[in-house]
């Protein structure tokens, strides 16, 4: 679970309504269907249509990549790719298989198993390169299609305005209620502010910062099977290997 982004979440939502209900307002009168439904469902479907289905199905994923991430595993890598290197000093590449039962990224797999097949350097790195790309492709789509919602959601609120103002002064027959019924047209507005800047543009750069995350994880592991396909001393691919990793995590490597 990421504590950041959840409490990030939680402090930012909650600081709107705890300052809402300072003022004497109650959750009622934010909590209106129409608004809710023109902004939300609104938002999501005009999204949609700048987007692919296989990207749509994909958002409970990019949900559970921004609220729960992963553990840096950048240590535990370098430690296989390590004892891969000594194993392959001492029994050759091929010796190399019976590890692989112990990898479970699919990328460091096929990385792996590239080099037990013999791939030759300028080849290994080009396929890996390019699997790379198309993981970087698909990480694009993901961030993109919260930034589109955050860009959509504020001008549906401004819709979702422009609707209750039409209908407030269509009913200018009962001045008392108009200015009441002035500040629920309001609320849309609101409505597609708040999720806007609370929600999907920090999801966004959450999902840019992950992004980020497991391309330099995807560079490590590239090199690091390079190095030993290259046949590198084991102590010089540990070297390389930590250079990938941040001066506060090096002091923990086992």
């Amino acid at each position: 679970m990421d504590f950041a982004t959840i409490g990030g979440l939680i402090i930012g939502i909650g600081a709107v309504i705890v300052s809402f209900l300072m003022e004497g307002g109650h959750l009622g009168m934010i909590l209106q269907a129409p608004a809710m439904i023109i902004v939300i469902a609104g938002t999501i479907g005009a999204s949609f249509i700048t987007t692919s289905v296989k990207t749509i199905l994909r958002i409970p994923s990019y949900l559970k990549l921004a609220l729960f991430g992963g553990k840096d595993n950048s240590l535990n890598i370098i430690s296989m790719i390590v004892k891969m290197s000594e194993k392959a000093r001492m029994e050759g590449i091929l010796g190399l298989e019976n590890d692989m039962k112990y990898v479970r990224d699919p990328f460091f797999k096929k990385a792996v198993q590239l080099v037990i097949d013999g791939t030759e350097i300028t080849v290994l790195r080009s396929v890996l390169e390019t699997e790379i790309a198309y993981i970087e492709e698909r990480h694009k789509k993901g961030i993109a299609l919260f930034q589109k919602l955050g860009g959509f959601s504020p001008t549906l609120g401004i819709i979702g305005t422009v609707l209750g103002l039409i209908h407030t002064l269509s009913n200018v027959s009962e001045p008392d209620r108009m200015a009441t019924a002035i500040a629920g047209a309001f609320i849309a507005t609101l409505w597609g502010v708040a999720l806007a800047n609370l929600v999907y543009l920090p999801l966004s750069d959450k999902l840019r910062l992950r992004h980020e995350e497991e391309l330099a994880s995807l560079d490590l592991i590239m090199e690091g099977v390079i190095s030993i396909q290259s046949g590198d001393n084991p102590r010089i691919v540990n070297t390389k290997l930590m250079s990938f990793v941040s001066p506060d995590l090096r002091s923990e490597k086992i």
